[in-house]
Formats: structure tokens, sequence, C-alpha cells
């Protein structure tokens, strides 16, 4: 299984970035898809995840209104766009599945995540 992210860059502050992440070696519509991001001396946090169908999205509070998760089965493709980015944005963003139907909670957590790709670096500073 391999989970391939991509679309990390600098961006000002109030630009957009879109970051992709693609699966092989697995069903993809099998899993549930989230983003997590990981700041400089912090812990990893949840920002957003969606359910096998697309039909639940989920966000964290700080990303919600900006951030947007869709996925893309038939390409095994999740991605995340983010508007509005904030300095506070910056971190290592990681995209990861889990099997199934997990609840909401699990969703949020990522410790519950059977795979991950190698994260993609998303820098925002003017």
């Amino acid at each position: 299984v391999q989970l391939q992210a991509s679309g990390g860059g600098l961006v000002q502050p109030g630009g957009s970035l879109r970051l992709s992440c693609t699966a092989s070696a697995l069903t993809f519509s099998n899993y549930a898809v989230g983003w997590f991001r990981q700041a400089p001396g912090k812990e990893r946090e949840f920002v957003a995840a969606s359910r096998r169908n697309s039909g639940s999205t989920y966000y964290s509070s700080s990303v919600k209104g900006r951030f947007t998760i869709s996925r893309d089965n038939a390409r095994n493709t999740v991605t995340l766009q983010m508007n509005s980015l904030k300095p506070d944005d910056t971190a290592i963003y990681y995209c990861g599945v889990k099997a199934g139907f997990p609840i909401m909670s699990t969703m949020m957590n990522g410790d519950m995540y059977d795979y991950w790709g190698q994260g993609t670096l998303v820098t925002v500073s003017s």
C-alpha cells in the first residue's frame, strides 16, 4: 500500500493551495480518508476527513470554512483545497486511510489510521 501526497509549497498569507493524495494497492473506496498536519515542535493534529462515499466530511474548527476535502474513488485520490491560508497553517500535511466505516471520533484520531503517506510541506509566509 502506498499513499503519495503532493501539492505543498510556499504561499503568502491569504493564498490557496491544493493538496492531493493518491493511493495504490488498495481498494480506495473501502477506506475513509483523512488529512492531518504536524507543525514544528507540535503534535500531529486532525485537519479533515471524509467517509468512504464522500457523504460525510469533518473538519477541525481551525480550518472549517477555509479547507475542503474531496475524494475521487475512481482515481484513488483525495484532495484538500486550502483557502485563506494563515501562518498557523504551516506544517507537514499527511494523508491517511482507515478501513471500513469509522465513527467520527475514530476518524479524528490519527493513531487509528491504517496507512499513511509521506507528507507534504506547506509553508505560509510573507
